[in-house]
């Protein structure tokens, strides 16, 4: 294969995290070829049925939640276990749900878009070793044909999932463990729809979640706790059935499957997401248990962070130590998320006294205790996630800005052209450039906000412009550096 130009990044792994990613820097007009050692098809065998707020947020600012909601079924209640169930409906989003829709569909969007934006595709390549230096990395591969060559970019971003090669590629382990073993899967036909959309319990030695598809087939994933076999063991559908009725107390007439496996429910996490020339996102960097849904939206949020500083430094906008501010910002969300889902998996598999009573205490005291509620749900769904702000900053710097009305439209409309975006009283004159957009506040706000691509808070003030003046004036020139936070 031929060798690339210095702003190549290659992407390997053409899941939802590759995909956002790949899609991003192809419209900052980086040159991005895509590696994926699958044949060119979406399965649609995949475990993410979830897309929370914060994700649904990220995909607005790239013109696509509007349609992927119109495939998908909005819910307003979450149920863990037992008692506890998030209401969402007072969200401070435009989407106050979360949208219950297969992760293919997901992909299929993501796709079409980074077609769109010329990204290259890869198909049947297989990486088999890596290795870089100060200029570049090298990755060996092995095409469909069995031929083994070379590629070279610039950068190069694992998204190739948990068992990454690029990962083990740069020597970076994968500490961590099972949580939990011989967990089935099985996509098949009911004879009784389920009453809600998502159904989902726990009894203490079984598990079980029911979703839709949306083309008459459902996703069943099961626990028993008293069957621990191996991966390997055969599995039939009066497995699934008995497992299903001891956590939902029937098995809803399931039949016709098309597809049973089983598989093992890890949590981990690389202890770095950039090493040199190479980063990683999604599951090469961190997975979860399925509890709560967060393993694909952490994974497109990993993106949308990355993307904009990865696209800052490869076009020269930006010095390498801003893709340090990556690896800052998105390892402590990921240990955040390990913890989170771990923790709702061991509550809803209780069934010892004191477990029991933790359980209950708890739900007893997330219904009381709304500033714990909202912290709760602010984690699982994304909202309230915020980054580190240095000293001295000002207090809105990291934080997430909601979908604000402007005299122009929607931040999140705005943010579609991959920049920054200012956000100046209505009285204020500034004509932007090429690295932020000018907007104004719809109604009366004094406070200035620049936001960064990803929609969260890189500077502000809250002084008024003399004159009705430029705001710009007050910004450092280095705003693509990320020094600006300083």
């Amino acid at each position: 294969m031929n060798a690339t130009t210095p702003r190549t990044v290659i992407v390997v792994g053409s899941g939802p995290t590759g995909l956002l990613l790949a899609g991003d820097l192809a419209a900052a007009g980086v040159p991005v070829t895509v590696v994926e050692k699958r044949p060119h098809k979406i399965s649609n065998l995949s475990r993410a049925f979830v897309l929370h707020a914060r994700t649904l947020e990220q995909l607005d600012a790239r013109g696509l939640a509007d349609g992927i909601e119109a495939k998908g079924r909005a819910l307003d209640r979450l149920s863990l276990f037992g008692r506890l169930a998030v209401d969402l409906s007072d969200l401070p989003s435009r989407f106050q749900h979360l949208l219950v829709l297969p992760q293919y569909e997901v992909e299929a969007a993501l796709q079409r878009r980074a077609t769109d934006a010329g990204v290259k595709f890869s198909y049947e390549t297989e990486v088999t070793g890596l290795t870089q230096d100060a200029d570049e990395v090298t990755l060996q591969v092995r095409t469909g044909e069995g031929e083994s060559t070379t590629m070279r970019a610039a950068y190069v971003v694992g998204a190739d999932g948990m068992r990454s090669a690029v990962r083990e590629g740069v020597g970076l382990p994968f500490p961590g463990k099972s949580v939990i073993r011989s967990v089935v899967l099985a996509d098949v036909k009911l004879a009784e729809e389920p009453e809600n959309v998502l159904t989902v319990n726990a009894v203490g030695d079984a598990f079980a979640f029911i979703a839709p598809f949306g083309d008459g087939y459902y996703r069943i994933i099961g626990w028993n706790r008293a069957r621990n076999v191996p991966e390997s063991a055969p599995l039939d559908l009066d497995e699934i059935k008995e497992v299903t009725r001891r956590a939902l107390g029937r098995d809803y007439g399931m039949h016709e499957a098309r597809w049973m496996s089983r598989f093992h429910s890890d949590e981990r996490q690389a202890p770095a997401y950039r090493v040199g020339r190479v980063l990683l996102a999604g599951d090469a960097a961190h997975v979860h248990t399925p509890a709560g849904g967060q393993g694909m939206n952490t994974g497109l949020q990993d993106a949308a962070n990355l993307g904009w500083k990865l696209a800052a430094v490869v076009n020269g906008r930006a010095g390498e130590a801003l893709l340090d501010t990556y690896e800052a910002e998105r390892h402590p969300v990921g240990k955040a998320v390990l913890r989170s889902s771990g923790g709702i998996v061991r509550l809803a598999m209780a069934n010892r006294p004191w477990t029991l009573a933790a359980r209950a205490a708890l739900t007893a005291f997330l219904g009381r205790v709304r500033p714990a509620r909202t912290r709760m749900v602010g984690q699982l769904t994304g909202i309230g996630i915020a980054y580190p702000a240095p000293r001295g900053a000002h207090r809105l710097v990291g934080t997430r800005v909601p979908d604000v009305a402007l005299k122009e439209g929607r931040l999140y409309e705005a943010l579609r052209q991959g920049t920054f975006v200012l956000i100046v009283p209505g009285d204020a004159h500034d004509k932007g450039d090429d690295r932020y957009a000018v907007t104004h506040w719809a109604g009366d706000h004094r406070t200035s906000l620049l936001v960064r691509p990803d929609g969260y808070v890189a500077w502000a003030s809250d002084g008024e412009p003399a004159d009705g003046g430029v705001i710009s004036a007050r910004i450092p020139d280095s705003i693509d550096s990320y020094s600006f936070r300083a």
